[in-house]
């Protein structure tokens, strides 16, 4: 659908109710009765999954049922989910999961709970939502998302193990996951992964974002991850994506250009935006490091295919950009809307990404700074991410109205 009427401003949709609500996977500690080396959290076992989900889903690209929007929504969905019912350990929700009644009368409960916060979202998206659990039967994307939410648990199990090899019921669990594993064996992916030492170092290298700490020479509750940040600007990205009505294309990218714009990160850690403004011309230096580093370690990882759009997500990500005659061309998301909303021109929003990038970091300050830090770069940083959107519109988005609603 072309959206062609520049002059008119998209009711806001994504309220600040909902943006702390997904914020909240950023507290949950996970396997908290156990001995473990490194926190792990929610939001950074819920990123890596769809990282993991991109991986596998790449080689279902062809396999006829696949969808990535379904891959995308469906992690989103899930993601709402785990949220709600963070106090289920695994083992209990499972047994209910084999229960088809109680099962569902979780799910009406969880919707129950949930719906206020996306109704904002509109009907058709609480509906998916609301399907997406009581009506809906696994398939390849359903399958690919479980495969990637196994992975990413025995990813984490292995740190436990390593810190724990006798410890209580951790002998049960490793059996419990070597009997899952089996059931994704006809995923083409899942294979790969088993086949071939360059995937698994792909994801453990995507993983390693799970310890880079943001704000890092900072104190603030909760401390967030570069990959658990990722996931929430992905998620902003797809969510801003359906606001504009944006093709599916366009959505898709929005998505995982948040999702992957800070892999570079992994190879030179998070570097704070006022270190690379102190010396002139730092940035750029610094970007083409990482462009170095991703030619060197990251795309010698994955399939030679992928290389272009991984560049599409990692590099000049918060350029927008169309493909015209088999070459990107930069333009403005406002643009976009107006003539290349199409699945032809294979558009992507940097704008959009990058205000989504700046909303999550000023989320960030905004809830160190609620959850009791007096330090003033966070005063300063949520001042100066106010400033800059407090009266910008992207693409019909007013992202003031966003800004105003955490006054």
């Amino acid at each position: 659908m072309l959206f062609n009427d520049l002059s008119v401003i998209i009711p806001i949709m994504i309220r600040k109710a909902l943006l702390l609500k997904i914020f909240d996977a950023a507290y949950m500690q996970r396997w908290n009765d156990k001995v473990r080396p490194v926190d792990l959290i929610e939001m950074d076992k819920q990123a890596h999954k769809m990282v993991i989900a991109y991986f596998l889903g790449k080689f279902e690209e062809d396999t006829r049922g696949f969808d990535w929007i379904e891959i995308i929504e469906g992690g989103i969905f899930e993601l709402l989910q785990r949220i709600v019912i963070t106090d289920l350990k695994p083992p209990i929700f499972y047994r209910i999961k084999q229960d088809p009644v109680k099962y569902r009368q979780l799910n009406e409960w969880v919707y129950k709970e949930i719906e206020p916060v996306i109704s904002p979202l509109g009907k058709d998206f609480s509906k998916r939502f609301k399907d997406y659990f009581l009506h809906g039967e696994e398939d390849l994307n359903r399958r690919i998302l479980s495969a990637a939410h196994f992975y990413a648990t025995r990813w984490e199990f292995d740190i436990i193990e390593r810190a724990n090899p006798e410890g209580y019921e951790i002998d049960y669990i490793k059996q419990s996951l070597l009997g899952k594993q089996e059931e994704y064996s006809d995923l083409k992916g899942m294979s790969q992964l088993t086949q071939h030492t360059k995937y698994r170092n792909f994801i453990d290298l995507c993983g390693q974002l799970r310890f880079q700490t943001r704000w890092a020479n900072l104190h603030r509750i909760p401390r967030t991850s570069v990959i658990g940040h990722s996931l929430f600007v992905a998620i902003l990205s797809y969510l801003f994506s359906l606001e504009i009505k944006a093709c599916k294309g366009r959505c898709i990218n929005n998505y995982f250009t948040g999702l992957f714009h800070d892999l570079p990160e992994v190879l030179t850690r998070d570097i704070i935006s006022p270190v690379k403004r102190a010396i002139d011309g730092l940035s750029e230096l610094i970007k083409q490091y990482e462009k170095e580093q991703m030619e060197d370690e990251v795309y010698s990882l994955i399939p030679e295919k992928w290389h272009n759009e991984v560049r599409m997500f990692t590099e000049n990500e918060f350029d927008s950009i169309v493909i015209i005659n088999r070459k990107a061309k930069k333009i403005s998301s406002d643009d976009i809307n107006e003539k290349y909303n199409d699945e032809r021109f294979d558009p992507r929003d940097g704008e959009i990404v990058k205000a989504a990038d700046s909303l999550a970091a000023f989320i960030e300050a905004y809830m160190a700074i609620k959850n009791g830090s007096n330090n003033q770069e966070f005063q300063e940083a949520k001042l100066s991410f106010r400033n800059t959107y407090g009266r910008t519109t992207i693409a019909g988005i007013n992202f003031g109205e966003i800004y105003a609603d955490f006054e």
